[in-house]
């Protein structure tokens, strides 16, 4: 591939995920829209991550808490992430270059080892969410003890590895069909609880009330965590290279747009999702006075006798374990491209998956067996506020590299989107020392 002359240091290393790096062809001379099916998959993994268990804790917590004021920080947060994502298929159509190897390539071991070890630190943090969904998701359907389903998820290296070997082309409609199962999940148990529309549209709308509230800030920002993930964007940078396109500017430039569409949809998926969570809270428990749900199978317990029937929980279970084994398969992709970038370390899926999993596992064990099995919808609200403390870190280079003409020659973003996206940085910047501001002040959270 033709890629513009730059200021990044020499490469020495394979593709992005060389395993499947270009396996998916994009069929020259056929129509506009055969192209865009082609591209149609990356960013339906992307968008996994913006609707994983952590969002659940989040948007339950927010819903039966606040009702739908918290609305609008789901569609803020997915704004940003369609902007963000788009800058991520940039930064890889234009360099060949994940986020990952961007960073190593472009700053000093110094600079480049810190970001490497938060990177890393947010996959855990991403893969703690998903241990403890997936646990609770297989205790609400076949009463699997919490403590064994934690320890079951480590089995899901197997997984990984099977549908690697049957070629990209399969982890992606894999994950379009449990996104699918759990976005209809979702529409009937909304069905059921019947919200009240008027109040759900006016959750969209802002409220100065988000920032001046400890509380609802803390889930606020736990929110704005769980949706624009950094795992995500170094994710994105590196599947959206499967694609076997053109290496001339033009083919560039439509793989670009391609790309950006493909995310764009499959985000607005998510954003369905994630405001679906928070309106059936809304609906089921703050209304009627449950405001205090922060556990998932305390939400599952209450679906029932609120909603009547065993419907909805089943419904809720079901949805629930989907987007743990989605999240899954992401998180692998995720880990094996932040490793491999900037360290150059290779290892197998199965070994980078049991890795990463064993260091989510124990500490959810812990909390497990010394606070019991109650505490885990905290441990999951608080993993998300983690992951949005280290969002800039990812962010900030990704914002400071899609600008630099040098490194992306005729693809550099439009100074309007790199304003914009400045803008996002800034923002959870300024959420995060709001946050810090009252722990430090004695805010109650």
């Amino acid at each position: 591939m033709s890629l513009p002359s730059t200021n990044w240091r020499a490469r020495r290393d394979n593709p992005s995920l060389s395993e499947v790096f270009r396996t998916v062809s994009v069929p020259a001379g056929r129509s506009p829209f055969r192209r865009f099916l082609a591209f149609l998959g990356p960013g339906y993994l992307v968008a996994v991550g913006y609707m994983d268990p952590g969002n659940w804790a989040t948007s339950l917590a927010g819903g039966a808490r606040f009702g739908y004021t918290l609305l609008f920080v789901a569609l803020l947060s997915n704004v940003m992430a369609i902007l963000l994502q788009s800058l991520c298929a940039r930064l890889a159509i234009a360099s060949g270059r994940d986020l990952a190897q961007a960073c190593r390539d472009a700053y000093p071991r110094a600079v480049s080892i810190p970001l490497w070890l938060l990177a890393e630190a947010a996959i855990i943090a991403t893969d703690l969410a998903e241990v403890i969904g997936t646990a609770i998701g297989l205790n609400l359907l076949f009463a699997i003890p919490l403590e064994l389903g934690v320890i079951l998820t480590a089995a899901d290296a197997l997984l990984i590895l099977w549908l690697q070997k049957r070629g990209f082309r399969w982890i992606e409609a894999l994950v379009v069909a449990l996104l699918a199962v759990t976005a209809t999940s979702f529409l009937i148990q909304i069905a059921m609880a019947d919200p009240d529309w008027g109040a759900v549209i006016r959750g969209f709308a802002p409220s100065v009330e988000i920032v001046t509230d400890p509380e609802m800030l803390y889930l606020a920002l736990g929110i704005i965590g769980a949706t624009v993930m950094p795992h995500n964007l170094y994710l994105h940078s590196g599947i959206v290279q499967t694609r076997d396109f053109g290496g001339d500017l033009a083919a560039r430039r439509e793989a670009l747009s391609l790309a950006t569409w493909d995310s764009s949809i499959a985000l607005m998926l998510a954003l369905l999702v994630n405001a679906s969570i928070l309106i059936l809270a809304a609906a089921a428990f703050h209304t009627t006075g449950h405001t205090e749900i922060v556990e998932i199978d305390q939400a599952h317990a209450l679906l029932s006798p609120l909603l009547g029937g065993a419907l909805a929980p089943t419904l809720f279970g079901i949805a629930l374990l989907c987007c743990g084994l989605n999240s899954t398969v992401t998180a692998t992709m995720a880990g094996q491209i932040v490793m491999e970038g900037f360290v150059r370390l290779r290892m197998s899926p199965v070994a980078r998956r049991l890795l990463t999993r064993l260091l989510a596992i124990v500490p959810t064990l812990g909390v497990i067996f010394v606070y019991g099995s109650g505490e885990t919808g905290q441990l999951l609200i608080l993993s998300q506020v983690v992951l949005s403390f280290q969002l800039p870190f990812a962010i900030v280079p990704l914002v400071l590299f899609t600008a630099d003409r040098q490194k992306m020659g005729d693809l550099v973003t439009p100074r309007w989107l790199t304003i914009l996206c400045g803008v996002i940085a800034v923002t959870i910047v300024a959420l995060n020392v709001n946050l810090l501001a009252a722990f430090l002040g004695g805010g109650s959270i």
